[in-house]
């Protein structure tokens, strides 16, 4: 059996816990930030689960994690 590539893209943007949830950033954080307030962009900082759908697929492209 040959080795399955990782997509470096995805690797870079995800991380599996060990319960195996998928963290992902939030969007909306890297430019035009003057409008938001302070509490919304505090809050964006933060890291999300993905969600189920998008977490099968995200799992698919990372094998060996």
């Amino acid at each position: 059996m040959y080795k399955l590539k990782t997509k470096n893209s995805v690797k870079k943007r995800f991380r599996i816990t060990n319960t195996g949830k998928v963290l992902r950033k939030q969007a909306f954080k890297s430019h035009i930030l003057e409008k938001q307030t302070t509490k919304k962009k505090r809050q964006l900082s933060l890291t999300k689960c993905a969600s189920k759908a998008d977490s099968r697929i995200i799992k698919s492209l990372l094998p060996y994690n």
